[in-house]
C-alpha cells in the first residue's frame, strides 16, 4: 500500500486576505510527516480549525519573504514556544527570514522552548532535504524578490519478491535484500534466474511541484516534468496578463500551458487576486487548455496521485 501524500489548503489568496480567503499556505502529509510549505497569517487558526497537528510539523518551507507568504509564521512559532514544543524544527527560506524571528524574539524577552534550524535557500541548490523516503528540491521562479518553489519526490522503492518465488527456491534470507535491489538469483547448482521472474516492479515514485509566485517561465519545465500534482499559481484571469507580467506573476492560462507542456498529471490552481469572488470561472479558464485542472479551495486536502491514475478531480 502506498503512503500517504496529500496536501490540505489553508490559505489560497493573493497579496492581502479576503473576508472568505486566507494568505498562502499548504499542509503537506507524507506518511506520519508533516511538512508546512509557506506560513502567512491565519495560519495557525486554520490549522487548528482543521483539527491537523500543529506539534507534528517537523519542517517549514517558505517560498519568499513577501508578507502574503510568511507573516504568520511569528506567530506560530510563539504558539509551539507556549505549547511546551521541545523537538527541533527546520526552517528552509531565502535569506532574512533569521534576522526577522531573531528579532521578534529580543523585543519579546524570550528564548525559545525548541531548537529552530534556519536554512538560507541559495540561488543554484536545489536537494535541500531527503529522508529515507522522500526528497525535497528547490525550484527557481521568476518574481521581485528570490522566490522558490518546492518539487517534493518519492525515491524509487525496492523491488518485491513473490510469494510463489520464496517457497520455490527457498531464497536465502542474506540474498533477499539484493533481490529486492534488482540482482538476478543465482541457485545452488549455478541456474541464473532473472530478476524480473521473481519479483513485482514498485510502484512508480510520485511527485509534487510547488510553483509559487513567478511570471511565466519554462526554465524549469525538466525538473517538474511529468509532476503528478502540479500547484502554479494563477493569480489573475488571462485578461490581465498585462497586470501580471508588470507584477510578475502568472495568469490561468499560463499555468495551464506550463501544465500540458511539462506533461502534468493534475494542475491545481491558486493564489487568486483579492479583486476576484468567483472562483469557478478560473478553472474553466485553465481548463480550455489543461482539461485536468482543479482549485486550491480552503480546507480541502488533495492526494497526489499517480498520473495515469488520476481521473479529473472535482473543482
Amino acid at each position: 500500500m502506498s503512503a500517504i501524500f496529500e496536501t490540505t489548503i489553508l490559505g489560497s489568496s493573493a497579496a492581502t486576505p479576503t473576508s472568505v480567503r486566507h494568505t498562502s499556505a499548504q499542509l503537506l502529509k507524507y506518511h506520519n510527516l508533516y511538512f508546512l510549505i509557506d506560513c502567512a497569517e491565519g495560519c495557525q487558526m486554520q490549522l487548528r480549525r482543521l483539527k491537523k497537528p500543529l506539534m507534528k510539523i517537523s519542517h517549514i518551507f517558505i517560498s519568499h519573504l513577501h508578507g502574503d507568504h510568511y507573516l504568520g509564521l511569528p506567530g506560530l512559532l510563539f504558539s509551539l514556544h507556549l505549547l511546551g514544543r521541545e523537538k527541533e524544527l527546520h526552517v528552509y527560506s531565502p535569506p532574512g527570514l533569521e534576522e526577522i524571528i531573531d528579532l521578534q524574539y529580543k523585543i519579546a524577552g524570550l528564548t525559545p522552548s525548541f531548537d529552530i534550524r534556519f536554512h538560507n535557500l541559495l540561488e543554484g541548490e536545489t536537494l535541500i532535504y531527503q529522508d529515507d523516503n522522500l526528497t525535497v528540491e528547490t525550484i527557481e521562479m521568476d518574481h521581485r524578490l528570490p522566490t522558490y518553489g518546492f518539487l517534493f519526490r518519492e525515491k524509487p522503492k525496492e523491488r518485491t519478491i513473490r510469494k510463489e518465488s520464496l517457497s520455490i527456491y527457498r531464497i536465502p534470507l542474506a540474498r533477499r535484500s539484493g533481490i529486492k535491489k534488482g540482482d538476478d538469483l543465482i541457485t545452488e547448482d549455478g541456474t541464473r534466474i532473472p530478476n524480473e521472474e521473481i519479483t513485482s516492479p514498485p510502484p512508480p515514485p510520485r511527485s509534487y511541484a510547488f510553483c509559487s509566485d513567478t511570471a511565466y517561465t519554462e526554465n524549469f519545465i525538466e525538473q517538474i516534468r511529468h509532476a503528478d500534482l502540479l500547484y502554479h499559481e494563477a493569480t489573475f484571469m488571462h485578461d490581465k496578463a498585462d497586470i501580471a507580467r508588470q507584477k510578475l506573476h502568472s495568469t490561468t492560462i499560463e499555468a495551464a500551458t506550463l501544465a500540458k507542456k511539462a506533461g502534468a498529471g493534475t494542475l491545481m490552481i491558486g493564489h487568486y487576486s483579492a479583486r476576484y469572488k468567483e472562483l469557478e470561472d478560473f478553472r474553466r479558464e485553465a481548463a480550455r487548455v489543461f482539461p485536468n485542472t482543479i482549485l486550491a479551495r480552503e480546507g480541502e486536502t488533495v492526494e497526489v496521485r499517480l498520473k495515469k491514475q488520476a481521473g479529473k478531480p472535482g473543482g
